[in-house]
């Protein structure tokens, strides 16, 4: 399939400058780590030192490090365990911008007010990522924030429209509200802490030019669909999006990118493996009918590099696990700097945008603004896993 003659250019498709993004400091940052759970602690001394960051806030709660069950967290408990604690230092600290989570903290928050349930279960609690909860933190007094209510993939459930959705400004708690949270995590207290280390090594050099985005043709599109995207949401959402809606995104960004970077679109039905050195990737995973897990955990990532799978559950657990759908933290065990994820059905309106995540992120955001800047939501499914403050190799950067 061609590309449309309408695509717009690198230049017209991203509405600002790198000039716009302003360097964020270590100040800005806040490390939130379990001290019932050696492992969360290690990693996050581990950042802070790589980094520099003094501002460190050590929670009590299960360690989710240890079993699945611990991966999930009461709204009772996480009220007094986690958000409490958090909530309490953030308001005596209004530098901070960006909060990092550490293997062992839980992922998941069962009771909350935002979050989704199976339709057919009108009893069931509200599920949303620990991350994505905190991340709303303050929302509901933000006058002009909006909750609505979503509804698609057999589930149901409220969230808060992304105030820094495609902003072309760096973010700040001062001038969005909520916070940018993201979570350092993996298989191994080894993988979690290679995610920084990738990322400071990404920003001082690149050894790849290479984007893959796996387009499944299966799920049809037009053209015409190419230059609209990403969709905005800004209502109650009724059902899920049509799935061509995301591969036109991802055609997008490789008009985008195309001229610099060595893009591969592939729109082909097959599900594309055996790649090396990738600085970017999107695809839809174990959605892909013709998905081989041999394929999935064939890619590997170099430093620096970013990417999502839309697939509902691709973050329900960060433990070694067997069955069900594709998962990021195979992504990171093989090599990825920064990956979008999801702990319950978030629909496909949740999943980064591939045009909006990868042109904020060549263009100097930081990860947690490239992939906050491509969410539709907040206080819903979404885990950001990477260093908040890691940078697109320089050399690379508009």
């Amino acid at each position: 399939m061609r590309l449309p003659k309408k695509a717009l250019s690198l230049l017209a498709i991203l509405s600002f400058c790198a000039a716009e993004a302003q360097a964020h400091t270590a100040r800005e940052v806040l490390v939130v780590y379990n001290a019932n759970s050696p492992i969360s602690t290690a990693i996050a001394k581990d950042y802070a030192t790589r980094r520099s960051i003094h501002q460190m806030l050590a929670i009590r709660c299960e360690d989710s490090a240890v079993k699945t069950e611990n991966e999930t967290v009461s709204i009772d408990l996480y009220t007094q365990q986690i958000e409490g604690p958090v909530v309490a230092y953030l308001a005596m600290h209004p530098q901070i911008n960006f909060i990092v989570l550490t293997k062992g903290v839980p992922i998941r928050v069962r009771g909350a007010k935002t979050g989704s349930r199976d339709e057919n279960i009108e009893t069931a609690p509200l599920n949303a990522s620990v991350d994505s909860y905190l991340a709303a933190t303050d929302y509901s007094k933000i006058p002009g924030a909006k909750k609505i209510a979503i509804h698609g993939s057999g589930a149901r459930g409220y969230g808060w429209l992304n105030r820094y959705w495609k902003a072309d400004v760096p973010f700040s708690h001062a001038k969005f509200g909520g916070y940018l949270v993201t979570r350092l995590d993996g298989y191994t207290e080894a993988d979690a802490k290679s995610l920084v280390a990738r990322a400071i090594e990404g920003e001082r050099f690149y050894a790849s030019r290479k984007i893959l985005l796996d387009v499944q043709p299966v799920f049809h599109f037009k053209p015409e669909d190419v230059p609209v995207q990403p969709l905005a949401v800004t209502g109650d959402i009724p059902d899920e999006s049509d799935y061509g809606s995301w591969n036109a995104d991802m055609v997008k960004a490789a008009e985008a990118l195309k001229l610099e970077k060595s893009v591969m679109l592939d729109q082909t039905e097959d599900f594309v493996g055996n790649q090396t050195d990738l600085l970017g990737y999107f695809s839809w995973g174990s959605n892909d009918p013709k998905y081989t897990a041999g394929a999935y955990h064939s890619l590997r990532f170099a430093p620096g590099s970013i990417c999502d799978t839309a697939v509902s559950t691709s973050a329900r657990t960060f433990l070694p696990t067997t069955g069900g759908q594709s998962l990021i933290v195979d992504l990171i065990a093989q090599g990825v700097t920064g990956v979008k994820g999801y702990t319950d059905e978030p629909l496909l309106q949740a999943v980064a945008s591939p045009s909006v995540a990868l042109g904020r992120y060549f263009s100097g955001f930081t990860l947690a603004e490239s992939f906050y800047a491509a969410s539709r939501f907040v206080g819903w499914e979404d885990i950001v896993i990477g260093d908040p403050l890691a940078l697109a190799p320089k050399s690379l950067r508009k």
